[in-house]
């Protein structure tokens, strides 16, 4: 059975924390499973979001589950965050996209919802 968790939830938000959980539980069990961050998820995979050092980073936690993570190109854009490819396209000055994330359209969530058995929204 392959699982999708499309992570639609600010990475400051505990329900994106429930979703690392989750990929983190099926990552160990070698469960079939896919990400996929759209909406305001995205921001996950800005590299310039700084956090305390008190305080865990989900982008890093993300980053050492060493798994596909696939970012929409729009919702990305539209929240500031590109990688250089686009920012050089779109005529931005910068490019902040985390390492291990990419950016990709909406036809990789619509071939993920259809080979899944079941998708969880966080």
């Amino acid at each position: 059975m392959s699982t999708l968790l499309l992570i639609t939830s600010s990475p400051t938000s505990v329900i994106a924390w429930h979703a690392f959980g989750l990929a983190q539980a099926l990552h160990s069990k070698q469960s079939e499973f896919r990400v996929f961050f759209y909406q305001d998820g995205v921001h996950v995979a800005n590299d310039l979001q700084w956090f305390p050092d008190d305080q865990r980073n989900l982008k890093q936690e993300w980053q050492k589950l060493g798994i596909r993570l696939p970012v929409c190109v729009s919702a990305a854009l539209a929240r500031g965050i590109t990688d250089a490819s686009n920012a050089q396209r779109h005529s931005l000055q910068h490019h902040n996209l985390a390492q291990g994330f990419e950016l990709v359209g909406l036809g990789e969530l619509a071939d993920a919802v259809q080979s899944c058995s079941r998708i969880l929204q966080f």
